[in-house]
C-alpha cells in the first residue's frame, strides 16, 4: 500500500541557513507519527513545507500518490490535509458553534451562505457532533478569544476534523495548556478518527510515547533515527542528544 505522505531528499535553505536536509520521510495510511528533536532541529519547518507554509528549495513531497510540491497551502487543504498551529490561528470574535459552522459550509461548498447554512439539520448535527467530541458544550456560544487556552487547542482540532483530513498535521498541541487543562487535551488527542494519518510534533515525551507508532527524530533539519517507540527510546544516540540518558519508554 502507498503511504499516504512521502517527501523526498526535501530541502529548504534560508541563505546560507540549512534549515533542512535531503529529508526522506514516509508516513504510513492511518499511521500516528511523531516528529520529535531538540529546538532547531527544523521540525516545523518541515511542517510548513508539507502544509504548503513554505517552498521547499529542492526536494519532492507526494500526498496521496499525488506531486504537491508546487501546490499552495489551499490546495491541499482542498486535498484532504489540515494542521494546527503552535500558536493558533482562531477567530477571536467568532463562537466554537460558528467557527466549525463556517468550516463545515466552506467544506461543502457554501462558504458564502454560512449563516443560512447553519439552520440546514445536516449542517447543525455535524457542529454538534464536533462540539461534544471536542469537550466544548460548556463554551459553545462564547467568543472564542474568551475561552481557556486548553478550550481553545480543542476547539482548534474541532475545527482541523471538521474539514475531514485525510491528513492532519499537529504542531506542538499540548504547548502552552495549563497542567489543569492537559489530560483532558491529551485524551482528546489520543481520540482522533483512526481514518485520520496524524502526523505530530511534540516536546511533551509522555503524549509522544503514549500515542505515536512511529517516531523520527530530526537533527540539524536531517533524519537521525526512526523506529517503533520502543526502538527510538532504546536508542543510546538518541537518548544522548535529545531524550537523556535516564529516558525509560
Amino acid at each position: 500500500m502507498s503511504p499516504v505522505l512521502q517527501t523526498t531528499r526535501l530541502e529548504k535553505r534560508f541563505g546560507g541557513l540549512i534549515a533542512t536536509r535531503a529529508l526522506s520521510l514516509r508516513i504510513e495510511r492511518g499511521a500516528r507519527h511523531a516528529l520529535i528533536g531538540p529546538n532547531g532541529a527544523g521540525k516545523t519547518t518541515v511542517i510548513n513545507l508539507i502544509s504548503g507554509l513554505l517552498t521547499p528549495t529542492s526536494g519532492r513531497i507526494e500526498f496521496a500518490g499525488k506531486d504537491i510540491t508546487a501546490l499552495g497551502a489551499h490546495q491541499r487543504v482542498r486535498l484532504g490535509m489540515a494542521r494546527s498551529f503552535q500558536i493558533n490561528q482562531l477567530f477571536g470574535d467568532l463562537t466554537p458553534i460558528e467557527t466549525l459552522g463556517l468550516a463545515i459550509s466552506e467544506r461543502r461548498g457554501t462558504g458564502a451562505q454560512l449563516w443560512r447554512r447553519l439552520g440546514h439539520s445536516a449542517v447543525v448535527a455535524e457542529i454538534a457532533e464536533l462540539i461534544e467530541r471536542f469537550h466544548l458544550t460548556d463554551v459553545m456560544t462564547a467568543r472564542t478569544a474568551t475561552l481557556p487556552y486548553g478550550k481553545q487547542r480543542h476547539l482548534e482540532l474541532a475545527l482541523a476534523i471538521a474539514c475531514r483530513p485525510r491528513l492532519l498535521l499537529l504542531d506542538e498541541p499540548a504547548a502552552g495548556v495549563p497542567e489543569a487543562e492537559r489530560a483532558e487535551l491529551l485524551g482528546t488527542i489520543k481520540a482522533l478518527p483512526a481514518d485520520v494519518t496524524v502526523l505530530l510534533i511534540e516536546h511533551d515525551m509522555d503524549l509522544v510515547f503514549g500515542f505515536a507508532d512511529r517516531i523520527s527524530v530530526l537533527l540539524n533539519g536531517a533524519l537521525f533515527a526512526e523506529g517503533t517507540p520502543e526502538e527510538v527510546g532504546r536508542d543510546p544516540r538518541v537518548k544522548a542528544v535529545y531524550l537523556g540518558e535516564a529516558f525509560d519508554a
